[in-house]
């Protein structure tokens, strides 16, 4: 195993930093660790190990929602419940993570 002896000097958001280390720590991997194997997936994929592209559409956020674009979108869920449009809740969230990289 190679000496760790580069240094990596980054800016990141104070709250973006204590929430991924609250979480490594959960884990039992030093920030430090998970850098190296952060940058060792960039080696072995030769680039990100993700994709990073711009969602092509967003989610609905109701409470940004007048009551009757609510009214409107309850109709839509409501109709498409109907004409039997639906799928299992599980496969639902499954979609939802992979379209939006949750």
């Amino acid at each position: 195993m190679a000496a760790k002896t580069a240094n990596l000097y980054a800016r990141i958001e104070p709250d973006v930093k204590e929430q991924a280390e609250s979480i490594l720590s959960t884990l039992g991997i030093t920030a430090s660790n998970a850098i190296n194997m952060f940058y060792k997936q960039i080696i072995l994929n030769r680039g990100l190990p993700f994709d990073v592209k711009i969602p092509t559409a967003r989610p609905v956020d109701v409470a940004e929602l007048t009551e009757a674009e609510l009214n409107a979108e309850l109709e839509k869920g409501y109709a498409d419940m109907v004409a039997g449009k639906t799928k299992p809740a599980r496969q639902a969230f499954a979609s939802i993570r992979q379209d939006y990289g949750l």
